[in-house]
């Protein structure tokens, strides 16, 4: 059991398992759940983002390795290649970065493999989405979900200002600032 503690919004959240138990003041949760492991972060919780373009920016574009950003940069560049095992390696980089950006679904369908297992291992949703969005595709855009509630999973984000400093999926904390 976890209770997620955001103060800039006074209350909490108790996580069980991958479900939200309660939502409420941190004094209140903290007195029915004893025994839960308590995570405090700065700012402000909510129920995170679902970024519109996912496969503009996980099968249509490559996040280079850490090793290749001398030759191509560190943001994504048009997909040059149709090895299916690189585009993989590129939507886990380009699914991390999103989780940093507080981002805990993708719409649109999504056509290769390997991204498809790269998203489903992550833990990130994909939804389906009504129309391709116009704009430039980034890996901070998005909405928010509706609100948390009780009996939701838990898939949320924690933002300090401007700043995403947690994300959870399915009760895991999958993203912290360092």
């Amino acid at each position: 059991m976890l209770t997620i503690h955001a103060p800039a919004v006074g209350d909490a959240v108790v996580v069980e398992g991958s479900v939200v138990a309660a939502i409420g003041p941190y004094e209140e949760l903290a007195a029915a759940y004893p025994a839960a492991r308590v995570r405090r972060w700065p700012g402000v919780l909510v129920p995170g983002l679902v970024n519109p373009y996912g496969p503009e920016l996980l099968e249509q574009a490559y996040h280079p390795d850490p090793r290749e950003a001398d030759e191509l940069g560190v943001d994504p560049v048009p997909v040059f290649f149709a090895d299916e095992v690189r585009l993989g390696a590129s939507a886990r980089r380009g699914v991390q970065r999103m989780l940093a950006c507080g981002v805990v679904a993708v719409s649109g369908e999504l056509r290769v493999r390997a991204v498809v297992e790269a998203v489903r291992r992550s833990g990130v949703a994909v939804v389906p989405r009504a129309s391709v969005p116009s704009g430039t595709p980034a890996l901070s855009a998005g909405v928010a979900l509706p609100p948390l509630r009780v009996g939701d999973g838990a898939r949320f984000s924690v933002f300090d200002g401007s700043v995403c400093v947690a994300t959870v999926l399915g009760g895991r904390l999958v993203y912290r600032a360092k």
